[in-house]
Order: C-alpha cells, then structure tokens, then sequence
C-alpha cells in the first residue's frame, strides 16, 4: 500500500487537482478549459513556439544551444503526454503514481526552463551576429521564460496546502528533493573533467559527497513515483530524516573542503581568476577551470541550505497509510 503525506493538522482528505479549488473533471475535453489546463496549454505552446523558432534557423550549435533545445523538446512531449492523460481519464492506467508524477515533472520543467533561459541568451544568443537567428534565439528565449513561469505557477498551484492529504511529491520536502538533485546533476556537468578533483582526496570526497546524495535523493523519488514506498527495508519516514541529516552533514564537510582545496594556495589552489591561464580564452562554449570552481562551490552551499530547509520541514510532516 502505498504511503502518503499529509500536513500535521489534518481536516480534508479531499483535494482539488487545479490547487483552485475546482473539482477534477476526468477523462473529458473540459479539462482544457479549467485553470489548470489552460496553464498546461500554455506550457505546450510555449515551449513548441521555442523549438520551433530555433529549429527554423539552426539557431542550436554547441553543447548550450543542444542544452536549450533538448530542454524545451522534452518539456513539449512530456506536457502532451500529460494532456492525453488527462483527456483520456487514463491515469489510473499510467505506470507511475498520478498523485506525485505531474507536480514533480513541472518542478523539474521549471527548472530546465530557467536554466534554458539563463545559458541560451548568456552562453549563445550573445554571439549571434545581427539577422533573422538572433531575432529568433531572442524571441524562442522570451517564450523560454514564459514557459518557466507557466510551470512555477503550476507548482504553485497543485503543492500541498495546510490540512491536505496529498502525495509525497506535492509536499515541501517532495519539491526540495526535486531541486536537490537538479543542482546536482548541474554539478556533475561542471566537473565533468576529471582534473578538477583527481589524485586530491579531499576533492574526491566531495564529489563523493555530491553521488551519493543524489542517488539517494532520486531513490527518495523514484520511490514516490513507482508507490513503492514499502519495500524498504526501514520505515520510509525514517529513510527520508535519515537522508535529510546524512546529506545536511556530508554537504557541510563538501562545503568546506571544497572552496579550501581549490581556492586556498596552501592547499594547491589558485586564490585568483587571473591565475588560471585557460580563463583568458575567450570562447563561446569554454568555461574555465577556475569559473567551474567557483559555480561548484556556490552550488555546494545552495544544495546545503536545500538539504537544511528539506531536514526543517520534513520534521513537521505526518506519515499515513491509506
């Protein structure tokens, strides 16, 4: 049997899937027509109007612009695929848990979105000399923009409310775990060269660190995902503070270890931009040692504040089994 959570005062076991208040209309057209539809369809034409307009200039060489373009195709196919879900009433044949699926997905979206329209207009559109591309790059980084917004709102909107009995995922800690393991694996992209942290013990514990509480942090969702919350061998409320407080520790140590062994001259770091050579290239897709660096240990210290509200906020949820 599945676990789900509810907020420590419970009065409803009754919840709206629009977070407006609305009934759920299953299985019909009218779907598109409530608050929450007519959000989703505009997540769709958003990101469509995105790729499309990139597509239709090739306006998405280089490992940035493949980025932006991956992001908004997935997050078109995925949306439609939540739409004929929905049209078609067939959530309860859908192999995850349509509880916790559709708001972790635009939780992720969300973030992809913003990513999108951060990197694609710094990293690329920048570039683009004058013309047809530019105009479109600049126009598919507006509808980029509006798509993150559509898919916050949603996140807004469907997230747990005080005296709802909801699934994990809808719940504070559920979203953290979403934004956790986002920044994680934006960390695994800037040290994916092995010479930032090879043959120094200190820095392969960080990145240790960073595996370990990711693959942790996926299992916590995948389990939600697949209702398969009891083939653990411990009490999944138990699992969740273990790993809440395991992570608010092993991040603490990564926290320190790494601004010191990278920074520090002492311990073999460069102190100063200026020191690395390769930052005084000036490439559209090349980010330095040192700027690499420097986001890891900014990420570091976000995905610890993530694990300390995650630690807060779990401790003040009530498990139930229905």
């Amino acid at each position: 049997m599945p676990v789900t959570v509810t907020r420590t005062t419970v009065t409803t076991t009754m919840s709206s899937s629009s977070g407006l208040g609305s009934p759920t209309i299953v299985g019909s057209p009218r779907v598109l027509t409530q608050p929450l539809g007519l959000l989703r369809l505009l997540q769709l034409v958003s990101t469509c109007v995105a790729f499309s307009l990139v597509a239709s200039v090739g306006a998405w060489t280089g490992p940035m612009g493949n980025w932006s373009m991956f992001t908004w195709c997935f997050c078109f196919s995925v949306t439609l695929i939540i739409l004929i879900v929905e049209l078609g009433g067939l959530q309860v044949r859908f192999p995850l848990s349509w509880r916790n699926f559709p708001i972790t997905y635009a939780c992720y979206a969300a973030l992809f979105c913003l990513s999108s329209s951060i990197i694609y207009p710094t990293t690329y559109v920048q570039f683009l000399s004058h013309g047809r591309s530019r105009d479109h790059a600049i126009a598919a980084t507006a509808f980029s923009c509006i798509a993150c917004l559509a898919y916050a709102t949603e996140v807004a909107w469907t997230r747990a409310r005080p005296g709802e009995i909801t699934g994990y995922m809808a719940t504070v800690p559920g979203l953290l775990k979403v934004l956790e393991t986002f920044v994680a694996c934006v960390i695994f992209a800037f040290i994916s060269d092995p010479g930032l942290y090879q043959n120094r013990s200190a820095l392969e514990w960080c990145v240790a660190v960073y595996s370990i509480c990711f693959i942790l942090a996926a299992v916590a969702i995948l389990l939600n995902l697949g209702d398969c919350t009891n083939v653990l061998p411990i009490a999944f409320p138990t699992f969740l503070s273990g790993l809440a407080l395991i992570s608010v520790l092993a991040y603490a140590t990564a926290l320190v270890l790494w601004p010191l062994y990278q920074f520090d001259q002492k311990h073999g770091g460069q102190p100063r931009r200026q020191m690395d050579p390769g930052c005084s290239r000036s490439h559209v897709h090349y980010v330095c040692f040192w700027d690499r660096r420097l986001a890891v240990a900014i990420l570091t210290g976000i995905n610890l504040l993530a694990y300390l509200a995650d630690l807060v906020y779990s401790a003040r949820l009530v498990f139930v089994r229905v």
